[in-house]
């Protein structure tokens, strides 16, 4: 299996991780615009009055999916995250979480930045 298709199935792993513990998955693999510094946020998803924007890493090990998030990229993913909420005139809470899949393991970072 290839990257591309190891990065589907690890957001489908994480999708189906954070719909048996009670999020409700709002989109996947959400993109901003064209001429925005384009960032792709993997999966959008609610619970309560709490809007989640996640980050999926697969890497082998939990310490190569930390060094894999760049402070440029969550940069990106605060611009990205920012204008959803702005679209969606959002007035609940935020949080970025992260989910590591190493495996068949799942690593979940809440509030991770």
């Amino acid at each position: 299996m290839n990257t591309y298709y190891t990065g589907l199935f690890s957001e489908w792993y994480a999708r189906m991780f954070l719909r048996f513990r009670g999020y409700r998955i709002l989109q996947s693999r959400y993109v901003t615009g064209k001429n925005t510094n384009r960032a792709e946020i993997d999966i959008i998803a609610k619970r309560g009055n709490t809007i989640v924007f996640v980050e999926v890493k697969c890497r082998p090990d939990l310490q190569t999916a930390w060094d894999a998030i760049t402070p440029a990229q969550i940069r990106r993913l605060r611009n990205a995250a920012n204008t959803y909420l702005l679209k969606k005139r959002w007035m609940g809470g935020a949080r970025f979480d992260v989910i590591a899949v190493c495996g068949w393991k799942i690593y979940w970072a809440k509030n991770a930045f």
